[in-house]
């Protein structure tokens, strides 16, 4: 399963290619892929799952019983990370042919944490397709170290182990390598170098990429780490533990039929507020229920719909954070979750998360009759607290649930580090609610 989890984590260098890897292992798996804007024909204990934008997957195992009946079980997560996103324009052409790149921060990445790392780009680009409102999409990894961003030596700045400030704008532009200035020249004229290294990865030429969403990601890949190899390290394991975690256990129990139907919900754009058409924030996730709803009724599918909604519950599961060693006096003394004890119910007074007494108390059995241990996270009294996919998914239904998560050290380094037991417990939680 861990070996799985490297994988998948190797593959998805971005939303966009988290998104595709999902797909594929759902293909795989036998699951039919439907068309958003087609007209669902749903039949028997079927198995299905849609694509929005490129960066969001949805996918459900039909119940034996009509969902007004037996309602949902959902777990729903992510599928982005904080980066830095290429801006169009990009190339900034400075002294020597050394050309730098203008980068926009996407979420609430450490910065420092990329600094002097060997970063490659994915993401999408948009070809001309059939007519204007139909563009092409092809999904891109250059899998190679082509960036850097250096940092300043000390010897300029003897105070930067003492605290300093950084400018994205400024202090972030990664370089893209050193050319001559014929070779800037013939970029220059097809579009500049970002285009030319993408079109050359993707056999097309320069001049056919109308548009682009690209990101930089760290090379170098998921590892074991510790002295028993009991923690994993990798980029974005917020959230893309929790995402496979769920994709996991659809896959484990998918050959096993139940009476509910089983929801896999991976979002996009949590990292900036899901306020997208494919985030939680839109009705995406809302339209899908209620068309499983209205086929698998038989009664008013208004009604079934709403019915489905009170049988319902979801596992919104979003990583926590572990105590950390040499911080103590960040977390609260009596709920800091550690690395290796289980999966996290995230708990705030003020509703940043959806959990309550009912959905912590489910998902506590859930533990107990997996096997596997729970712990809660809840903030330090005098910090204030994020927020996640729960209580933002509450807004669009009416559902009964828990926030949940695995405990992280780092969460948004470039390099974030995991339990793998925790993976492992987590896994067997979702495949217990699946059941």
């Amino acid at each position: 399963m861990i070996d799985r989890l490297i994988k998948w984590l190797d593959a998805s260098t971005c939303n966009f290619l988290a998104a595709r890897t999902i797909a594929a292992e759902l293909d795989r798996a036998g699951f039919v892929r439907l068309d958003p804007a087609g007209r669902w024909e749903l039949t028997g204990n079927g198995k299905y799952y849609m694509v929005k934008n490129d960066s969001a997957v949805f996918a459900f195992i039909a119940g034996t019983r009509p969902a007004a009946e037996s309602g949902f079980r959902i777990i729903s997560s992510h599928s982005d990370s904080p980066c830095f996103k290429i801006k169009p324009n990009a190339e900034i052409y400075n002294e020597g042919g050394i050309v730098t790149l203008n980068v926009e921060k996407y979420g609430g990445g450490i910065l420092y944490t990329w600094f002097d790392r060997p970063l490659s780009i994915s993401g999408r680009v948009m070809l001309k397709g059939k007519d204007a409102l139909h563009p092409l999409t092809m999904i891109v990894d250059l899998k190679r170290p082509v960036c850097t961003i250096p940092h300043l030596a000390i010897h300029f700045n003897r105070e930067v182990n003492e605290g300093n400030k950084l400018s994205v704008q400024k202090d972030m532009k990664p370089v893209i390598g050193i050319f001559t200035d014929d070779k800037i020249s013939e970029m220059k004229s097809r579009g500049g170098v970002v285009k030319s290294l993408v079109a050359e990865n993707l056999g097309i030429e320069p001049e056919e990429i109308i548009d682009y969403e690209l990101c930089l990601y760290p090379c170098g890949g998921a590892s074991l780490a510790g002295a028993n190899g009991e923690l994993l390290q990798s980029g974005r394991i917020d959230d893309l533990s929790m995402a496979f975690a769920s994709l996991e256990a659809l896959l484990q129990e998918c050959g096993h039929e139940a009476e509910a139907t089983r929801v896999m919900a991976v979002f996009d754009n949590e990292e900036t507020g899901s306020g997208t058409k494919q985030g939680a924030h839109s009705p995406v996730l809302t339209m899908m229920l209620e068309r499983i709803a209205a086929q698998y009724g038989g009664g008013d599918s208004r009604e079934d719909f709403f019915r489905a909604v009170a049988n319902s519950f979801m596992i919104s599961a979003d990583d926590a954070h572990a105590w950390h060693p040499n911080y103590s006096e960040k977390y609260d003394p009596t709920n800091h979750p550690q690395l290796g004890g289980g999966p996290v119910v995230k708990i705030n007074a003020n509703c940043k998360y959806m959990t309550d007494a009912d959905g912590a108390a489910v998902f506590r059995q859930l533990c107990a009759e997996a096997g596997v241990g729970c712990q809660y996270f809840v903030n330090h009294s005098d910090v204030a607290g994020g927020s996640t996919l729960g209580n933002i998914l509450t807004g669009q239904l009416d559902l009964r649930g828990v926030d949940m998560g695995a405990a992280i050290w780092g969460m948004h380094s470039a390099a974030e580090t995991a339990s793998v037991s925790d993976h492992e417990a987590v896994v067997k939680v979702f495949m217990q609610f699946y059941k």
